[in-house]
């Protein structure tokens, strides 16, 4: 299965709509870039985190179902952690190697599913200045491609429905080699893919304001 063992397909789907409704109310949410999504095959989304929110309406806007990797004090709450689970998200222990959190992911992606992750691995101003090894693993060892997805406006955000953007890059494949070494590199290639579609991002934001 492309999505998690134990999840509900039918769920997700839910899951998703129910994520999109209650922050188009709170944002107008604008998605750049959609086009760029593959409709197939494994992919490793990457994205920035500066927001409880930025999850949520990822898994929402996104065209496929996304098993976002989530810290696992997100599923201490026993209706919380179910109603996850079965909309297809795994619980990560963050600040090491979560073999079992990996070997789920990796099941996903060798189906040709979709699994998501913040690679900063917490949340900041979401500029990507470091990165961890796992969302670079995932894609080297499943063969997967890198999407990388930038949103802005959900940090601090403020008034009445502010505008959030999220711009989708384009996808890549990473270098091939094994070792520490190839891995530190694909890891280095993932972060500064990212930080630069976020400055991209950024940059779009500003050109709007100043055309105002």
């Amino acid at each position: 299965m492309s999505v998690p063992e134990g999840s509900l397909p039918w769920l997700f789907d839910f899951g998703r709509w129910i994520a999109r409704t209650p922050y188009a109310w709170q944002f107008r949410i604008r998605v750049h870039g959609r086009d760029r999504v593959p409709l197939s095959g494994g992919v490793v989304v990457v994205a920035n985190h500066s927001s409880m929110a930025d999850g949520p309406i990822l898994f929402g806007v996104l065209p496929r179902r996304v098993t976002f990797l989530i810290k696992q004090e997100m599923f201490a709450n026993a209706v919380v952690g179910y109603l996850l689970r079965k909309i297809g998200q795994l619980p990560v222990k963050r600040g090491e190697a979560d073999r079992t959190a990996l070997t789920s992911a990796l099941s996903v992606l060798k189906a040709g599913g979709v699994i998501g992750v913040f690679p900063e691995g917490t949340r900041g101003d979401g500029g990507v200045t470091s990165a961890q090894n796992g969302a670079a693993w995932l894609a080297k060892t499943s063969g997967a491609v890198v999407l990388p997805v930038a949103c802005r406006g959900t940090y601090q955000a403020k008034g009445w429905r502010p505008p959030v953007d999220v711009l989708i890059g384009e996808p890549f494949h990473l270098p091939e080699g094994k070792g520490r070494a190839a891995l530190g590199v694909a890891t280095e290639q993932v972060r500064d893919r990212l930080a630069t579609l976020v400055a991209e991002l950024d940059g779009l934001r500003v050109s709007e304001v100043e055309r105002r």
